[in-house]
């Protein structure tokens, strides 16, 4: 492209290349414009249209708005019990699984690591080591 030529272009379509044109000389601005619309029956497959990528920002705008909402304490402690009592309804789901097999040897090694992991325990254990869930 060692041939340099002149292009006669209105003053507004100059002003409009200088405006939108960013870090780019006049040449490599329109030099990009002219492939992007050129190669855009190629580019149709692999890529998305204008009003396409807008309406995907508007999506994403709208998302980190919903993101910005917090969840109250209480929200979060209920979410925590709620949580607690889901695993140990799992894990006597297991236990009781294990017993149902007739692993009987490692049936009470079963059993001490239940009433490890069940600690504590909360309002709604009752002895024996099972859970009621109430459901809302």
């Amino acid at each position: 492209m060692s041939d340099k030529r002149m292009l006669i272009v209105p003053a507004e379509l100059v002003r409009r290349i200088d405006e939108n044109r960013g870090d780019l000389s006049q040449a490599d601005f329109l030099n990009y414009l002219i492939d992007s619309q050129l190669g855009g029956e190629n580019r149709k497959e692999n890529g998305i249209s204008s009003q396409e990528f807008e309406a995907l920002k508007q999506d994403v705008k709208k998302l980190l708005e919903k993101s910005n909402k917090s969840a109250s304490r209480e929200e979060l402690v209920s979410f925590q019990e709620d949580t607690k009592k889901l695993l140990k309804s799992f894990v006597d789901f297991f236990v009781g699984y294990g017993l149902e097999l007739g692993k009987g040897s490692s049936a009470m090694s079963d059993l001490e690591a239940l009433s490890k992991l069940g600690g504590a325990g909360s309002k709604d254990e009752t002895p024996g080591g099972e859970v009621k869930l109430k459901w809302k």
